[in-house]
């Protein structure tokens, strides 16, 4: 009697497990030996493969990173790093982005400054310690990079470098490369970069997910307009016009907007020209695109008194310029993020019919 008491108790606790084991399954939920796929489809930067006992990463061709969650030993060439990670160091804007996306602004434990900065949240850790400001670029503070405690530091590789300092902490340094990134997923994709450290694969594969459908959605709509506008975009500084490329993730946008760039041809991601090669080039343009930190509120005088010949374009003529206030606007703060949003508002701008009549936009609008 007692035996078989026994075996039906045994059954009993079997069956349960079996039943808790198959509602993680269908809602989802992942077991405590389980790592979540990560699949790369836009972002060039960075790529997964998955083994039985890690994760490895390449970042670009210089950077390898094993990601473990107990002490195995890693292949030759890959730096380990125990994940999930719980205290890190953002250097920009964009990484901030990430966990931002990810709700992991706990895990950030240090940044560079708070200059333009919007967040709130971020903003209230600063003034209470929990995140603490390490100076800029080329410029950083040792000190307060130790009192991070970080368990690695993201960084952004630039021609200032300027990370000899913190090297010799022993801290593992790794890249963050979305910036290179030519499409605007592709950049947005590196929220799934942050969510392998994190241990937030399944939020992040969710919240990229939601950008992709979105993008993708009002892209479609744009395939077929009767008519691209055409758009120019940036402004004279130091002598020098700096133009985004045709191949940078910003005219991809106008191209997935339905409008055509002036500069489409070139094959960089950036470069400066001289005031008469622009003109010739986007003098009868239909939009004309800036981005700047203007003190106060930007205007078309503005815009003819940091250059008289500007008012000699056609898009200054007729009152078609599309604007944003860094000052005004957390643009790189969430603008990597949320590619989505920056395709609606020059879609809102270029064919106002394929969004919805009170559509209000998030960061570019026509200039009054």
């Amino acid at each position: 009697m007692k035996k078989t008491t026994w075996i039906i108790a045994l059954v009993t606790v079997l069956c349960g497990c079996v039943g808790k084991n198959a509602q993680q399954q269908a809602k989802g939920e992942d077991g405590p030996d389980s790592t979540v796929a990560i699949t790369v489809k836009y972002a060039t930067g960075f790529s997964v493969k998955d083994t039985a006992d890690m994760r490895l990463v390449d970042v670009g061709e210089k950077y390898h990173f094993a990601l473990v969650k107990t002490d195995v030993s890693v292949p030759d060439g890959y730096t380990k790093i125990q994940v999930p990670i719980e205290r890190t160091i953002c250097m920009t804007a964009l990484q901030l982005s990430n966990f931002t996306a990810l709700d992991a602004h706990n895990v950030v434990k240090g940044i560079t400054g708070t200059k333009n900065l919007f967040d709130k949240d971020i903003k209230a850790k600063v003034k209470a310690g929990s995140i603490v400001k390490i100076g800029m670029e080329g410029n950083f503070d040792t000190e307060m990079v130790l009192a991070a405690n970080p368990q690695v530091i993201f960084i952004s590789p630039s021609k200032r470098g300027g990370y000899d300092a913190i090297k010799g902490t022993g801290i593992t340094l790794v890249p963050h490369l979305g910036y290179k990134e030519l499409d605007p997923l592709g950049q947005a994709e590196w929220i799934k970069f942050v969510g392998m450290f994190i241990g937030k694969e399944k939020e992040s594969n969710e919240v990229f997910a939601g950008i992709e459908s979105r993008y993708n959605a009002l892209k479609a709509k744009t395939q077929n307009v009767e008519k691209r506008p055409t758009v120019l975009s940036g402004e004279m500084h130091y002598g020098n016009w700096h133009a985004v490329g045709g191949k940078n993730y910003l005219a991809q946008i106008f191209r997935d907007a339905g409008a055509n760039y002036v500069i489409d041809d070139h094959e960089t991601s950036g470069e400066d020209l001289e005031f008469e090669k622009m003109y010739a080039l986007a003098a009868n343009a239909d939009y004309w695109r800036i981005l700047n930190s203007y003190p106060g509120e930007f205007s078309y005088e503005a815009l003819k008194a940091s250059e008289p010949r500007n008012e000699l374009f056609k898009a200054y003529k007729e009152k078609k310029v599309i604007y944003c206030n860094m000052k005004q606007t957390a643009y790189y703060e969430i603008s990597p993020v949320k590619p989505d949003v920056l395709l609606k508002d020059f879609v809102a701008i270029f064919h106002p019919e394929l969004v919805e009549p009170d559509y209000k936009p998030t960061f570019y609008r026509l200039l009054k």
